[in-house]
């Protein structure tokens, strides 16, 4: 009978590491963590379970002394005999350790070996001092011939600073409340270099991967310094995808208005309007990656070291099978089919945001002339996207000009980023329900920012918390990951990892949709506060802000709904009322039947509304 020895999970913090990497300074920290469960397979055989992943090595420290050689499996994932899986398939991580004897009363640190694609060229470097690092969740041990009741193992656990205390949420739905729990400890265990780096594959920050782990990231801690670290890297480092560039200004508008500080704006304005590719425009205002204006020049200008760098349209990854050579589940991977015109719907969404978001920040620098010219050029762009792109007889978004194909992403983005009108948002929503998951966990974070923002959020809800099939956060949890995985499955992207924080959606669209707290005004001075809280019937968050903690709980019953929201400090909120809502009080005096938004100051606010 295979003996179990179960120890409660301890986290100290015992090291800040102040130093330089590949790109510049970055804090991290060192945190030791000790075995969740340890269990005994055979006869100087152990597996000893951390309880999550993080990326690290293994330090232990025995009181008595061994001289035969020691073996250990570290690895992200266990085989079917309850093993650690040599073979685990795709990107997740095993890696055999010898170690020659066991020295007592001192602490012995596992060597890895490095991995060299994530430890040259374009990868993050970490600092010398922190040495090869992987990630792992299991350590296995074989030959070990004194008592394991003698030895403290510990999981070395290298991050970037984070608080685990500034964040919260439970709801009366478990499976969500897992799925929230899974994304936060990916924000935190995937910031081990200091950046926002794509997964341990590459170690090279992606503008698309990075937007959103910085929503995750700034919805669950207020320590912003690897965000913009991040943003910085990519003035000079920009990648490839004609759309991963047109995240740029997102990210720097986006932290701008979690912050309220203007210098990185004002540093790189110019930048971020290059980055918009307006240089692409053709007469009508739409933009091409095909446009003779993407010479080797602009490709310099826009930040790229090689300028016969080719630019191109992602849509979404992976692509088809036909394109990669690999064999995935579904043949069309994850473009839902999706038609590539020269001019097409997905790359022309995001220019409109962009110049939509480029007129903000033109206002916000008190740009006047700017502010104009580019809330002219916005709504000259979205005139002929929903002219020339949407099918006004079938009621959707076509893929591209003459392309008669239409998909997820050609619509789900539209709505996203506020292009489909009034009249048309049911046939667009009508539509993008009948598709499902057809797109990547990358391409989710649209589909649910388009649902929640136009009157979907039972529906998104219901594809957060989806627990039938694969194509699901719920299949990462159930296939054993502790972070959010690259793809749905191994099945569908044969190279993927088990640690990509662009697969946490669900995090920031249950703070910044579901219960709908975003800042109104740059550095969270007007907090906005716009609960879509779908089935729940009880709920608690607690959102960080560079002002204090914004908190919340919420109770349903038959007759009633209650809100009790804590405002720190420095803060005022705007809360949106339900539509559905008919009578109501806020701390115990009526709301006007009229009001559709209440303001929320300093403390505690109780908002009572009868169903």
């Amino acid at each position: 009978m295979k003996k179990h020895i179960v120890f409660l999970l301890f986290i100290a913090f015992i090291t800040k590491i102040q130093a330089q990497n590949n790109s510049g300074n970055v804090e991290l920290e060192t945190t030791l963590i000790s075995p969740k469960k340890i269990t005994k397979l055979s006869e100087g055989s152990y597996l000893i379970d951390f309880g999550k992943a993080f990326f690290g090595t293994v330090q232990l420290e025995s009181k008595k002394a061994q001289n035969d050689s020691l073996v250990f499996h570290l690895g992200e994932k266990l085989d079917n005999q309850n093993k650690v899986d040599r073979n685990p398939g795709g990107t997740i991580r095993y890696q055999k350790v010898v170690l020659n004897g066991l020295s007592a009363n001192k602490n012995n640190t596992l060597t890895l070996s490095p991995d060299k694609r994530n430890t040259s060229g374009a990868a993050i470097l970490l600092p010398e001092s922190i040495g090869v690092i992987m990630p792992f969740r299991y350590c296995e041990i074989e030959n070990l011939n004194i008592p394991i009741e003698e030895i403290q193992f510990s999981q070395k656990a290298i991050h970037n600073r984070f608080n685990d205390n500034a964040s919260d949420f439970t709801s009366s739905n478990k499976v969500l409340d897992s799925i929230w729990d899974l994304c936060k400890h990916t924000i935190k265990a995937t910031s081990f270099t200091g950046y926002y780096v794509d997964g341990d594959r590459e170690r090279i920050p992606y503008e698309a991967d990075a937007y959103i782990n910085q929503l995750s990231h700034y919805s669950v801690d207020s320590v912003y310094t690897i965000g913009r670290r991040t943003n910085e890297y990519f003035i000079d480092n920009p990648t490839w995808p004609t759309e991963w560039l047109l995240h740029t200004v997102l990210m720097f508008y986006t932290d701008y208005m979690y912050t309220g500080d203007l210098t990185p704006l004002e540093e790189h304005y110019e930048n971020l309007k290059l980055k918009t590719l307006m240089d692409l425009e053709r007469e009508d205002g739409l933009i091409s990656s095909s446009s003779p204006n993407l010479n080797r020049e602009l490709i310099k200008r826009l930040g790229f070291k090689k300028p016969d760098t080719k630019i191109k349209d992602i849509i979404d990854w992976p692509p088809a099978q036909k394109d990669t050579g690999w064999k995935l589940a579904t043949a069309e991977g994850e473009r839902d089919g999706y038609e590539i015109v020269p001019v097409n719907t997905v790359v022309n969404s995001f220019y409109y945001y962009n110049l939509k978001l480029m007129t903000e920040i033109a206002g916000f620098l008190d740009k006047k002339e700017d502010v104009i010219f580019f809330k002219n050029k916005a709504a000259a762009v979205k005139n002929v996207i929903n002219t020339k792109l949407f099918d006004a007889e079938k009621g959707y978004y076509i893929d591209g000009e003459n392309s008669t194909h239409a998909s997820l992403h050609g619509n789900m983005l539209p709505l996203a980023f506020d292009l489909v009108p009034d009249e048309h948002i049911k046939s667009v929503t009508s539509f993008v329900k009948t598709r499902g998951m057809a797109c990547s966990v990358y391409g989710a974070q649209y589909l649910l920012e388009g649902l929640f923002k136009n009157g979907e959020a039972q529906y998104g809800f219901d594809l957060i918390t989806e627990t039938e099939g694969d194509r699901n956060w719920w299949n990462m949890i159930e296939v054993g990951a502790t972070m959010t995985m690259e793809a749905w499955d191994v099945k569908y992207k044969p190279n993927s990892d088990w640690n990509h924080a662009w697969g946490t959606a669900p995090l920031n669209i249950i703070t910044r949709y579901m219960w709908g707290v975003k800042p109104k005004t740059a550095g969270f001075k007007i907090a906005e506060i716009k609960p879509q809280l779908a089935e729940l019937s009880h709920t608690t968050i607690k959102v960080p802000t560079k002002n204090g903690i914004i908190s919340g709980t919420y109770e349903k019953d038959e007759k009633s709904e209650l809100y009790t929201i804590e405002i720190p400090e420095g803060i005022t909120a705007e809360f949106t009322l339900p539509s559905n809502q008919k009578k109501g009080l806020l701390n115990g005096k009526k709301i006007k039947n009229n009001k559709t938004v209440i303001i929320l100051n300093s403390g505690i606010n109780k908002i009572q509304l009868k169903q």
